[in-house]
């Protein structure tokens, strides 16, 4: 029910969007009746195809409904960035129309007052002439030019047909126009077909180093190794789990800890997760450990969690744990995502529940699936890793998130006091299967003692 009611959502936006759209480029490409229906068709069907490869699970084969949902969700995307440039255009366009209105009604204005002062001179200086009844040199009686009556009927009798002249070049300001809603439409479709055949593998290894005080110097340079929002599901399967685990291996982490929406949105794909934390738990003298996210809990969080356990993940829900030894350790927290408190009466983080089973003099690492936890938890660790963002996903010259994500935490590294948030952009995708402008990552955080 909920994944319909986003569905209706989307529609209701991308739907208008798509109209602006097709009116656009059916006028910048003078498209005739059957091209305006060729374009109305493939629009519509890239929007319902994008909704239909989520809601058909089950009643198609997934690979009918991977191609489907990749197909429109691009087709749709291209529809979203494509009519965002163009309204730029538009407003471009629209401020230029009214300022150069603007411009002429002032230039009229300044013309006629120089006019009007002019023939007002004219008449207090020739008024001695005409009262003396002169006429103006080089007229007639009759008031007319000299000789202009003859140039007139010379002009009509005597002179040649005009020749026929060609029809005038599109203006300067048109042609810019049309150029610059052909390039958003360029723009549009070529980065959303980026972003989904190319963008969302582009992997990247983050390294970082970030100081912890008061952790030992048997631990500095301990390394943990990310994975965040890797969303199992239609779009994430077998080919990027290996390239999941590839990348794992090549940071050679001393822990593994993975932060959140595992799954996307279906219980079948967490077979996926547990075939995917036993490949993994190997890698890391530590081994794995793991938190949910909201996703995780639409998919089913009993089912999520049993998957981690039976793929001998540490399960940190609200709950810590000592990494290291006799010669030095840390405490390594992870609580519940803070949708559930919005779901569940008292449900959510509980930071004191894990901080109950570590003790208390060790420096602290939390591990929460969405940063807007972190000033609530600033005061009582010393570094926070998150995921949820995605690092904004499409980023096309600006980032949008950084203006509706809550304290502006999108990616990257923050700071707080004495506290460091470290924000993962995610490994898979949510919404449309696409990444521009957000590379998909997995996060090497070296430790250094402070």
């Amino acid at each position: 029910m909920r994944f319909l009611i986003i569905s209706l959502i989307v529609l209701l936006v991308v739907g208008p969007l798509g109209v602006y759209v097709h009116r656009r480029a059916s006028r910048l490409l003078g498209l005739g009746l059957r091209g305006r229906r060729a374009l109305s068709f493939l629009l519509a069907a890239g929007i319902l195809t994008m909704t239909l490869g989520r809601l058909g699970r089950g009643a198609l084969p997934d690979g009918v409904l991977r191609a489907m949902g990749l197909g429109g969700s691009t087709i749709s995307l291209a529809i979203l960035i494509s009519a965002v440039l163009l309204a730029v255009v538009d407003l471009g366009r629209l401020i230029a129309r009214l300022g150069g209105a603007a411009l002429a009604r002032t230039t009229a204005a300044t013309r006629s007052a120089a006019a009007a002062r002019d023939a007002a001179a004219a008449r207090d200086a020739g008024a001695p002439a005409r009262a003396a009844g002169a006429p103006a040199h080089g007229a007639d009686a009759a008031g007319l030019p000299a000789e202009g009556g003859a140039r007139a009927a010379g002009g009509a009798a005597g002179e040649p047909d005009a020749p026929s002249v060609a029809p005038p070049a599109l203006p300067r300001r048109a042609f810019l126009a049309n150029g610059a809603a052909g390039s958003a439409f360029l723009i549009g479709g070529g980065s959303a077909v980026y972003g989904a055949l190319v963008g969302r593998h582009d992997y990247i290894i983050e390294e970082i180093a970030i100081p912890i005080p008061g952790l030992p110097r048997s631990l500095d340079g301990f390394s943990i190794v990310q994975l965040s929002d890797i969303h199992l599901g239609l779009f994430v399967g077998e080919p990027e789990m290996r390239a999941a685990e590839d990348l794992v291996r090549k940071a050679r982490g001393d822990l593994i800890v993975m932060t959140g929406d595992l799954v996307d949105f279906d219980p079948r794909y967490t077979d996926h997760l547990g075939r995917l934390t036993r490949r993994l738990a190997p890698l890391a003298r530590e081994g794995v450990a793991a938190i949910p996210g909201n996703h995780d809990h639409f998919a089913g969080i009993d089912a999520t969690l049993d998957a981690l356990g039976r793929g001998g993940a540490h399960v940190l829900r609200n709950r810590g744990r000592v990494v290291g030894g006799a010669g030095g350790a840390f405490a390594l927290l992870g609580v519940d995502d803070v949708w559930v408190r919005r779901q569940v009466p008292g449900g959510g983080p509980d930071l004191g529940r894990a901080l109950a089973d570590v003790p208390r003099d060790l420096p602290r690492v939390l591990l929460c699936h969405n940063p807007v936890f972190f000033p609530e938890a600033a005061g009582e660790v010393a570094l926070q890793l998150s995921g949820h963002t995605h690092g904004g996903q499409v980023n096309l010259v600006v980032r949008p998130a950084d203006l509706v994500l809550p304290h502006g935490y999108v990616a990257g590294l923050y700071q707080r006091g004495g506290a460091h948030l470290y924000i993962n952009r995610g490994f898979g995708t949510a919404g449309p299967p696409a990444r521009i402008g957000a590379p998909p990552e997995v996060s090497r955080i070296v430790l250094v003692s402070a």
